[in-house]
């Protein structure tokens, strides 16, 4: 059970915190720089904790193990950063942001593993997609 919460839990903790920083992300930065900032720590973050975590483990040989998706996420991950500072600038609520994208996404995923990965769509999803919907306008109004 632990093993399905706690990742839910760092997600959700990182969330929060992610969208009280992106918030408050200051006007007058260039989003450009900003992200360069938060990148370069999470490079050095993501380096110590590799070699704290990874004893004996050669980084260039972990390297070498990745394929596109490892360069690809990294200007996906930049898109949703970006995305998220431009629409707290554009004047969206921290309490309707991230519920509208995050919905949107949502609904976008299952068709997205319906056409790319064979998943099925249940009747339950597609009344989900439909109370969606519906919450999305009613928090959007």
């Amino acid at each position: 059970m632990w093993s399905m919460l706690y990742p839910i839990m760092i997600i959700v903790i990182s969330n929060i915190l992610y969208n009280i920083c992106t918030k408050s992300t200051p006007a007058a930065v260039n989003p450009f720089a900003a992200l360069s900032i938060t990148y370069l720590i999470a490079a050095a973050v993501s380096f110590a904790t590799f070699f704290i975590g990874a004893k004996g483990k050669n980084i260039l040989a972990e390297f070498g193990k990745t394929n596109w998706t490892t360069f690809v996420l990294g200007v996906v991950i930049i898109g949703l950063e970006l995305g998220y500072i431009l629409a707290y600038r554009n004047g969206w609520a921290m309490n309707t942001v991230s519920v509208t994208a995050n919905i949107t996404l949502a609904v976008a995923l299952i068709f997205v593993a319906l056409i790319f990965y064979k998943e099925k769509i249940t009747a339950k999803q597609i009344a989900g997609i439909i109370l969606c919907g519906g919450g999305l306008v009613l928090i959007n109004i």
